[in-house]
Formats: C-alpha cells, structure tokens, sequence
C-alpha cells in the first residue's frame, strides 16, 4: 500500500493544462528521478464516462506521479478516484485553484474555497476509495475573501476529514474580471500566508507554489514549509532540473542528465517509438524547445523545431537535424 510517508514531495512540477502531458513527463524524467510530476487536471466525470487509457494512461517511467482531479460531486469524484488508483497512481489531487470561468461553471476550482465543507465531504468520499493519499491544492483567498482566517478555516475544515497535504498558491484567485493568465500574475504573491498555515497546523505537510522560478530559491522556502512546487519556470527552463536530484533530494542526478546532449538524445528513442504508433512528431517534440534555453545554438534549434516539426512529412530525424545545430 502506499502511504502518506512513501512520497518525498519536496519538490514536484505543477500541474499545467496542455503542457505536463505524459510526452512530457517522460522527458521530464530524464532530467530528474525523484521530483514529483503531475497530471494535467482531469474532471471526475470525463475519468467516469470518458476514455480512461486516454485520461490516465502513463508510462511506468514517469513515476512518481500524481493525477490531479477536477469536480465538486463527492461520489462522482470517488469513483473517479477508485478508477486512478487503479491506474497506479502515487497520489490523487484534487483542485481548488484553478480560477477560469470554464471550471467556475462546473462548480469546481477555487470557487470551491467558499464551501470548505464541500471540499471536505469530497476529500472524505475519495479517501472512503482508495489507499494512496488524497491532497488539496489551493489559493489563499478568492475575490474580498481573502484574509489569512478565512485561509485557516479552509484547511482546518478540510483537515479534519484527515487529509495532510496541502498545496498553497500563494496568490489569491480573482473569480471576476481576470483571465486564468491573469491570475497567474496579477494578484500579489504572500508567501507568508503558506509560512502561517505550517506554523499554525505543524501537523499537515504544506507545499508552496507561486512564482518561484530557481532551485535556489525552493532551497530558501524548504526552510519554512514541507515543499515546493513549480510551474512555468519548469516548462520554460527544463535544464534548471538536471541538479535537481542532488540539490532538492541529495540523490546523484540521472544518468542521462550530464548534459542538455544527452537528455535529448535519450529522449529520441521515445518520439521514434511514438512516431512508429501513428503520433506525429510536433505533438512530442513541442515539450523540449527550451532545453538548450540561454546557450550557444537554442535559438537555431527552436527555430528548426519551429519550422520542420509540424511539416506533414516529419520524422524524428527531425530532431536529429535540430540537435547537430547546437555545438557540445
């Protein structure tokens, strides 16, 4: 059985919509072993009525991985929950932080911060289901209701159903007149909130997200919360996590990580693979345009990705012709 204790999350990479796909994970995993990777969001009902090796269908070498899931019907969301972990998921995660207007009309996501009750009856009707642990990522506030005891009321509402993780956007969520990318940026970052909530609950197991683009500073806030989590910063800047074995866990990095060289062309084999199933080349290769981010030969490599991986007739060779632009 897997525990609460059998998961080291000191750092793991957010879930993001389009991008943490399972194309991008493998290649994720070959820059780190031990960071702990995420889902894009799925909804309980399409995991429910829907294509579940589509949904959930993972690599075994893209483990340790949690799904995060989306809905606010405790027993669709438990039976959704039974379906992950039969997929052998390490963790279910279910999301009170996504603040788009579509997700708002399913009455799931942060809008659910305003029924703490709610999230507490889901989180208890998944935990009825499953072994592996059932976490919460959240923002810090929605809209005016935004101070730190309404923040605290939340988590210890949800606590008590036993759930003792809990993931902390250290922004809050305006449910109005932002977009999703605004809300990523526009309201403030209060990083003290989530320092708060582990002073004030020592017993839970808190993540913070939010803003935090280096392993440096997941260094800096480790030294007041459990972990960290980062988001854009790992899409954008994927090299930054070939240290991250050693610096975050105190682990030798993957073989495959001593070079940006090296973790492409360990990557190939998975995009010919792919290729040879009938996937087109653009729809792998589209996770790895900044893995020579800031060095002699990135541009020329984006640009020939750019340019050559969507054409009609591309093969993996493709990457090839990209990577022999880049000097070693």
């Amino acid at each position: 059985m897997k525990t609460q204790a059998s998961l080291n999350r000191r750092l793991s990479v957010a879930p993001m919509m389009e991008w943490t796909t399972r194309d991008y994970r493998y290649f994720m995993r070959l820059l780190t072993r031990h960071t702990l990777l995420y889902t894009e969001m799925v909804t309980a009902a399409a995991v429910v009525h829907g294509d579940r090796e589509r949904l959930l269908g993972f690599n075994a070498e893209e483990g340790p991985i949690a799904v995060q899931l989306g809905g606010s019907d405790p027993t669709l969301l438990a039976q959704a929950a039974r379906h992950c972990e039969d997929f052998g998921y390490d963790e279910i995660n279910l999301n009170v932080g996504c603040p788009s207007e579509r997700v708002q009309s399913g009455s799931f996501g942060a809008c659910l911060m305003a029924e703490p009750q709610l999230v507490a009856d889901c989180v208890a009707a998944m935990q009825a289901e499953v072994k592996i642990p059932v976490t919460v990522k959240t923002r810090i506030g929605i809209d005016d209701q935004d101070s730190y005891e309404f923040l605290a009321t939340f988590i210890d509402t949800v606590a008590n159903t036993g759930c003792e993780h809990f993931i902390i956007h250290a922004r809050k969520a305006f449910l109005k007149g932002l977009s999703p990318r605004e809300n990523r940026d526009i309201p403030p970052l209060i990083y003290d909130r989530a320092y708060q909530v582990k002073r004030d609950f020592p017993q839970l197991e808190i993540s913070i997200n939010g803003g935090i683009q280096t392993l440096s500073e997941a260094q800096e806030h480790l030294e007041k919360v459990n972990g960290v989590m980062i988001g854009r910063a790992a899409y954008h800047h994927p090299w930054r996590f070939s240290e991250a074995d050693e610096v975050i866990f105190g682990q030798p990095r993957p073989s495959t990580a001593h070079s940006a060289h090296e973790v492409v062309e360990a990557f190939l084999p998975y995009v010919e693979t792919k290729f040879a199933n009938g996937t087109h080349p653009k729809h792998v290769l589209r996770h790895i345009f900044n893995i020579f981010q800031g060095v002699p030969g990135a541009r020329a490599f984006r640009r020939h990705l750019s340019t050559h991986a969507h054409l009609h007739d591309a093969t993996p060779q493709v990457l090839l012709d990209a990577l022999a632009l880049v000097p070693r």
